[in-house]
């Protein structure tokens, strides 16, 4: 019997919608990380949104692509607390670290 070495995890969107977020492939985290570059150039807290927002429709575009076909109802589907796991469990990224968070703080103090 072959062993998972991640953990899955199901949730519910905004629209009633379940879905299991796992590990992307190194595929789809290419992809991922390709969108997620892009917040080196964000401006403002909206452009740093639609990034965040895009980066969950790579994540979620396997198993429901009729949901990511369009940016308004991928934004209805979402909120921040969701976006957060997302990106989390399917991209590796805590937005949330106390570590991150103190960093920024410390960073900005210079």
């Amino acid at each position: 019997m072959a062993t998972t070495v991640y953990d899955v995890e199901e949730i519910q969107l905004q629209t009633g919608q379940t879905v299991k977020l796992k590990p992307l492939s190194i595929a789809e985290l290419r992809k991922f990380m390709a969108v997620m570059e892009k917040s080196k150039n964000a401006e403002s807290e909206n452009q740093s949104l639609d990034i965040l927002i895009e980066a969950c429709g790579v994540a979620l575009e396997k198993q429901l692509p009729d949901l990511v076909k369009t940016k308004e109802d991928l934004e209805n589907a979402l909120d921040i607390p969701t976006i957060n796991k997302i990106l989390e469990v399917c991209g590796g990224i805590k937005l949330e670290d106390p570590n991150l968070i103190a960093a920024a703080v410390l960073a900005g103090q210079n």
